[in-house]
This record gives structure tokens, C-alpha cells and sequence, in this order.
């Protein structure tokens, strides 16, 4: 019931966003490309009578020739790109240089969040296409693209974010990039939009300022911004070329020409070398214009017919119709303004499209009069039910949310071995089902051989070792449970890790999938490192799966986690350079190993100086392999997995894309590389108080030769022949954090590195920065 209640509620705030006059412009459900001097490829969204859902086409103008072969679209079979293309359509799409990108329309993942994907396609010059996937997160709200950069706003932040743009989300804080917060419209390497106060704000290489007003629409290209005002009004204050009077809703520019359209739908054109708008088409309304270069596109509003003009080879068939039953805009279930004519035939039982909101316009006589304006374009009752629809829906978000916490709150239960609640029947029924599917994994795991060398511990065994899982035996926290330290009967010394069990609850409806997951991240510890031996891995000793406990013990780590010593601990053994080298050495043997010598090859997902551990012998070892995966051969990658890992050190290339490689652990292990020297954490305050990350407030200092202002003050100052060695770590590190994963060195490049680093601690080295990685 609670999730019912919470799916709708979001989704009826994403739809009141999208329907807000002052938050919302229309997706654009057509795009133009530019293939290469004779071909441009137009696409749409289209919905004929007989179908459910819309259908994305594409066809290609121009003529085809031996170096410039036709693009047949799509390449393949979508279901091979798209995860459960069944039950998602495309909403929008935008096209630029070579390339084509759609945004599916907004579903709920398994954490019920509203979300998105964007997907591109780039046309190569011979004739191959090639699928990525840019995005996926929280639902966006808009799109736009230039000649190469494509450009968002997410719908519950209003965050701007941008793709095939070299680091721009990294570059432009977030204070920024949330100015913008509609009516996104990209140029060559710049992104405008329309700010809170209804003022155009530009990032990138525009530097002129647009002139102060109040703004509704704004349309970006070929160094230029242009904008419609509250009134209707045309702004392109970087134009000299004269632009046509009257009130407007749109306008798309070109490379040096303009169209527009006015209120009524009519469409005026202008531009140099005499550029105007075909007479057949003069005088005709159009719900929606898109441009490339020279090329216009428009959706004709009388039949929703696509034409298009603006070359020789569309000027030739502007009789022709490019498509038929292009879907002018989204479907949703209310209309700040005006719906759309005939939007019955695109939308399903109760759904409608809506008009732009342009206040001064006269109403069709289809339409019913328009309420009395305010000074600013407001009716009274359109402020009425502003204001009454933002509070209803703020109350009752906050009265839900408050019922939520109480009710959770009072319904959290207690451990397993613990008295508590009576459990659910249904849930515990899940529960239960979730653990014999466990056994069979194990079983299976161990008649493998997987296993056969590991000690299946009793419950009352560990249970007497940990006096009770006591609080004075807890020593940390794994992937999916708490850590404590134990002395078996034989006297040795291990670490037992206790899987987080919670008690099934009302509020709980979760429990199973969590439970599954906590399953998954005992099962993968225990398979990898039941079948690896390494000195640089935590040794695995056995486990017990007994009255539905999962438990794994472990060789105990006398010394702790080397986050600790960095971060916690003022008197250590590792407080010298040296000492500090060595941890990286081992850590990195180890990676190595899972990613060329295990077979196959292991990626950790989670590497952190916390999950580094050092024995009573000082030597470091990798543990926590609750995220590990089997790693693809060769250089593939693992598509379309759920980032997981650790804030701060997860790899932004995977994070984006979704893509892991073992390049994926090789940013982490480059992360824990600038801890180590600076002593930073991964996400640290600055002197000013602000979140910082190491990434971000220590490469630059190394890039400039200046490491010596960020080397962490607890460690003696290197002597002469030592800070070439720490240097050279230095250049190791930014090499490892380097945005894409194929410019990273491997674990085996930075073993044979971090070698020649710790010999250089103990003799006079010969080292410069060419013979790092960066050069290799």
C-alpha cells in the first residue's frame, strides 16, 4: 500500500513540474543530423491509430555515394541496447553532428525512483553506427543538443547536466549548473536556460550577458541566443540581421538564418542570401519547429505531418509529407494553459498534451475565454491554483512522510536471536525462500570445489567467540554486515562478519530484495575468496549458514584498516613515506592478482583505504569482496550493471555509463594513492568548510609541481632522495583518477611503478615525470 501511495505521489509531482508554466517547455519529439555534406538524417516520434506506444523513425535526405554510403536506421534490434524495451518509449529527441540521443519515457526502478534514460547513437563516416548509453538516474524534464553536446535538467533537482562535453559536470559546480533551472538550449560550447527569475543565463563560451526581462522561451546555436519574453516579444541581441515584429512562441536558429513561430501557428523565416520560408507554406500553422545548419523541420498543427525545408533536395518535395502522426509533445494528465487539437489520438484515457503557456494570445474560438490577466501574464485564478495545488501537495507530502517515519519507527524489530514482534507470515514466508535459494548456492558452490578447503563453523561456535555478537567485540562495518573480532576455542584469533539481518515488519516491504542482496554480497564474498590465495587478500577460513544466520570467518588483521591509520590514529607505523609506499604495494599486488591472475579475472567494485587491512606484520591486504564481480575478458566491459561502490572513490566513467571494467578499480586505487599522500579523506571539508573531493583539491597541486603544499603534515617532510618517490606516486595517482578508464595504467603497470617508487625511498633514484605511466 505505501508504495502504491508513494508511486503515485511521485509521479504526480513529476507531472505537476512538467506542467508548470514557468518550469516546463515541450520535449522535442523531432531532430535533424548532420551525417556529412550530402546527407542529413531527420527523425520522429511518431503514434499511428494502430499502435500503443510511439515508434522512433529516421530517413535520410540527400544523395548516397561510395564515400558517403546511406545510414540505415536503426542498426539493429533495439531489444539488444535497451533494458526491457516492452515496457519504456521514447518521450524526446535531439540530433547534432553525427549523432542522434532519445530519452525514454520517466519509469520506476526497484527503489521506486522516478528515472530515465538517455541513449545516443553516433553515425560513423563508413557507414557503422555505434550505441552508448549517456545516462541514467532521476527523470529529466528537458533536453536539448548543439552540433556536439547534449544538455538536461533532472526533474527533482533541477540540475543541469550535460554529455559529450569533456568534464563539464566536473568543471561547473553544482551552485552553478542549478541557476538554469528550464528551457535548456544548446550552442557550440555553451548551454543556456532560464533562471528562477525568468532571466536567460548562459555557461560555456558565451560571454555576452543576455539583456535583463522576463522570458519564457530561449533557443541557442551557431553563436547565438535569442529569446521570447512574457509578451511575446523577439530577443537575438547578437544578431544585426533585421528580424520580422509581431508576437511569437518560438524560434529555432540556424547557421545564418532564423525561424519562427508566431501565436497563431503561422511561420515566418528570414535569413541571408534571401532565406524566407516556401510559399506553400506560408500561412499554415505548425505546432513545432526544430533546425540543424540550414535545415528546418516543422510539425504541421492541422495533421501532425512532418515537412521539412531549407536545401535543394527538401525544397524539391515540400509537398511531400516526411512523416505522419509525429506526436507533438508529452502526455499528462492536466494542462497549466490550452491542450493541443486532437491530442485524443497520441494519449491514452484521461491524458492530454499540453499548448505552451503564451498568456497574451488571443484563445481559439475552440477554446474557452481566458480568465482576466494579471500585470506579469498571471490570471487570478491561475495564481489561486498555483498557490492551493503547492500547498495541498507540500502538505500532504510532509503528513505522508511523517506517517512513514512514525510508523516505521514504531515498527523496527530486533535481531533474529533476539525476543521481538511476531513476524509477518507473508514476509517471513520470503524470507525463508530467499535462504533456501542460499543453501542451493552454496551447495553448488562447494560442489564445485569452491570451498572444500574451508571450516563450516557451528552458530553456538561463533556465537560463544563473539560473546553474543556483544558491542565490545564489534570492530567495523563490511558490505553487508558488522565486523567483530573473536577467539575460537583452538586459540586463534579471527574476524567474523555477521550479515545485517532486520526483523520483517509492516514497513518492511523491501525485506525480500534486501534480503537477496545480502545473500548475493555472502555468496560473492565467500566464492571469491573461497578460490583465490593470495598474501595480499584477506584469507577467508570458513563460514556458518545456520537459523538464518550468515556469517564468514576470517584470518584476524592484528593492525586494522589503513583508513584508520590515516585518518584516525596520530602515533602509527605507517607515519613515513616508505612505510606508506609499501601499503600501496601490497594493495596494488593484490588487485593485480584478481585482475590478471584469477581466473577469470575479479573486479572489487569497492576499493577504499578502509577495506586495505595490515596484519601484525605490517603487510597490507585487500578484503570485503561483498560488490566483487567476475570481471569480462579482454578490455569488454560489464554493460548496463547499477553503479555500487563508495562515495569518493567510485569511478565517475562507471558511475555515468555504467560500464565496469577493472579500469573501474584502478580509479578507486588512485583515490586511496592521494589519501595516502595528503591525508585527506576521499570527501574532506576545506578550510572554508566546504565538501571537497581529494580528486578535485590535490590533482591540481601535483599537475603543477607543487605536491610539496598537499603531502600530509603528520608525515615527517620527505628527505631529498625521498620526494622523487613521492612525486612519482604523485603523477601515479593522477594517472589512475584520469576521467577515461583506457587512458588508466593497469594493476600491473602500477605494481612494477610502486616497486621502483619504494626502492627510490632507499637509494638515490633518477626519476622525472616521463617515466611514469602519463607517458607510457
Amino acid at each position: 500500500m505505501a508504495d502504491s501511495i508513494f508511486s503515485l505521489l511521485s509521479l504526480t509531482l513529476f507531472l505537476l513540474l512538467l506542467n508548470h508554466p514557468f518550469l516546463s517547455s515541450p520535449l522535442p519529439t523531432i531532430s535533424i543530423s548532420h551525417l556529412n555534406s550530402n546527407q542529413t538524417l531527420i527523425c520522429a516520434l511518431t503514434k499511428p491509430p494502430t499502435h500503443q506506444q510511439t515508434q522512433l523513425n529516421c530517413t535520410t535526405t540527400g544523395i548516397p555515394s561510395p564515400s558517403n554510403p546511406g545510414i540505415p536506421f536503426p542498426p539493429t534490434p533495439e531489444s539488444q541496447f535497451l533494458p526491457t524495451p516492452e515496457s519504456h518509449s521514447y518521450v524526446g529527441i535531439v540530433g547534432g553532428t553525427q549523432f542522434l540521443c532519445a530519452l525514454s519515457s520517466p519509469f520506476f526502478n526497484s527503489s521506486r525512483t522516478l528515472t530515465s534514460f538517455l541513449v545516443c547513437w553516433r553515425f560513423l563516416s563508413d557507414g557503422r553506427t555505434v550505441y552508448k548509453r549517456l545516462y541514467i538516474g532521476p527523470s529529466l524534464k528537458d533536453i536539448d543538443s548543439g552540433e556536439k553536446h547534449v544538455c538536461g535538467i533532472v526533474s527533482s533537482t533541477d540540475q543541469l547536466l550535460c554529455w559529450q562535453w569533456n568534464r563539464f559536470n566536473d568543471f561547473v559546480p553544482d551552485r552553478i549548473r542549478t541557476r538554469i533551472l528550464s528551457s535548456v538550449a544548446v550552442g557550440e560550447n555553451y548551454v543556456c536556460g532560464l533562471t528562477e527569475f525568468r532571466e536567460i543565463r548562459c555557461l560555456g563560451d558565451y560571454v555576452n550577458r543576455f539583456p535583463v526581462g522576463n522570458y519564457g522561451v530561449v533557443s541557442a546555436g551557431y553563436g547565438r541566443v535569442c529569446g521570447i519574453d512574457s509578451d511575446g516579444g523577439l530577443e537575438c541581441p547578437d544578431e544585426t540581421m533585421e528580424k520580422p515584429n509581431g508576437v511569437f512562441r518560438s524560434v529555432a536558429i540556424g547557421d545564418d538564418r532564423f525561424c519562427a513561430i508566431r501565436v497563431d501557428g503561422t511561420v515566418v523565416c528570414w535569413g541571408g542570401n534571401g532565406f524566407w520560408l516556401p510559399e506553400n507554406l506560408r500561412g499554415v500553422s505548425f505546432a513545432g519547429l526544430q533546425v540543424d545548419r540550414g535545415v528546418f523541420c516543422g510539425i504541421l498543427t492541422v495533421n501532425y505531418s512532418l515537412y521539412c525545408w531549407g536545401n535543394e533536395g527538401l525544397d524539391s518535395r515540400l509537398n511531400s509529407v516526411v512523416f505522419e502522426y509525429v506526436v507533438p509533445g508529452l502526455c499528462t494528465d492536466s494542462c497549466a494553459c490550452r491542450t493541443v487539437p486532437n491530442y485524443a489520438a497520441f494519449c491514452g484515457s484521461g491524458l492530454k498534451i499540453c499548448e505552451p503557456c503564451v498568456y497574451d494570445r488571443a484563445p481559439p474560438e475552440s477554446s474557452p475565454p481566458s480568465p482576466p490577466l494579471r500585470d506579469g501574464g498571471w490570471s487570478d485564478e491561475m495564481v489561486a491554483f498555483v498557490v492551493v495545488g503547492s500547498v495541498g501537495c507540500l502538505s500532504f507530502l510532509l503528513v505522508f512522510l511523517f506517517l512513514i517515519f512514525r510508523f516505521c519507527k514504531s515498527s523496527e524489530g530486533s535481531r533474529v536471536h533476539d525476543s521481538g514482534p511476531m513476524e509477518d507470515v507473508q514476509i517471513a514466508s520470503q524470507v525463508r525462500n530467499s535462504n533456501r535459494i542460499l543453501v542451493k548456492k552454496l551447495s553448488h558452490l562447494i560442489s564445485n570445489g569452491n570451498g572444500n578447503h574451508l571450516q563450516e563453523f557451528a552458530l553456538q561456535t561463533i556465537i560463544d567467540a563473539t560473546d553474543g555478537f556483544s558491542d565490545d567485540h564489534r570492530i567495523g562495518m563490511g558490505s553487508f554486515g558488522s565486523v567483530y573480532h573473536a577467539l575460537l576455542n583452538d586459540g586463534r584469533k579471527v574476524a567474523v562478519k555477521r550479515a545485517e539481518l532486520t526483523s520483517p515488519s509492516l514497513c518492511a516491504g523491501g525485506i525480500h530484495k534486501r534480503q537477496e542482496d545480502t545473500n548475493n554480497a555472502f555468496v560473492n564474498e565467500l566464492e571469491f575468496l573461497s578460490r583465490v590465495n593470495h598474501k595480499n587478500l584477506v584469507q577467508l577460513l570458513g563460514f556458518c549458514e545456520e537459523n538464518n544466520e550468515l556469517v564468514l570467518v576470517y584470518e584476524y588483521m592484528e593492525n586494522g584498516s589503513l583508513h584508520d591509520h590515516l585518518h584516525n590514529l596520530y602515533n602509527s607505523y605507517i607515519m613515513s613515506w616508505s612505510a606508506r609506499i609499501k601499503v600501496a604495494l601490497d594493495a596494488a599486488r593484490g588487485l593485480q592478482y584478481l585482475h590478471v591472475y584469477a581466473d577469470p579475472p575479479i573486479i572489487h567494485r569497492d576499493i577504499k583505504s578502509s577495506n586495505i587491512l595490515l596484519d601484525g606484520e605490517w603487510i597490507g591486504k585487500v578484503s570485503d569482496f561483498g560488490l566483487s564481480l567476475m570481471g569480462p575478458p579482454d578490455d569488454e566491459s560489464h554493460l548496463s550493471l547499477h553503479a555500487a561502490g563508495t562515495v569518493g572513490y567510485m569511478d565517475p566513467e562507471y558511475y555515468k555509463f555504467e560500464q565496469l571494467t577493472t579500469k573501474s578499480d584502478v580509479y578507486s586505487f588512485g583515490v586511496v594513492l592521494l589519501e595516502l599522500l595528503s591525508g585527506h579523506r576521499a570527501i574532506h571539508k576545506n578550510e572554508a568548510g566546504e565538501r571537497r573531493n581529494v580528486v578535485d583539491s590535490v590533482v591540481p597541486y601535483i599537475v603543477h609541481d607543487e605536491i610539496h603544499r598537499v603531502l600530509d603534515h603528520k608525515v615527517p617532510p620527505p628527505t631529498p632522495f625521498e620526494i622523487e618517490a613521492v612525486k612519482y606516486v604523485g603523477y601515479l595517482a593522477v594517472d589512475c583518477v584520469t576521467l577515461e578508464g583506457k587512458d588508466r595504467p593497469t594493476m600491473s603497470e602500477l605494481v612494477t611503478c610502486l616497486e621502483r617508487a619504494l626502492a627510490a625511498c632507499l637509494r638515490l633514484p633518477s626519476f622525472s615525470r616521463s617515466s611514469s605511466v602519463s607517458s607510457m
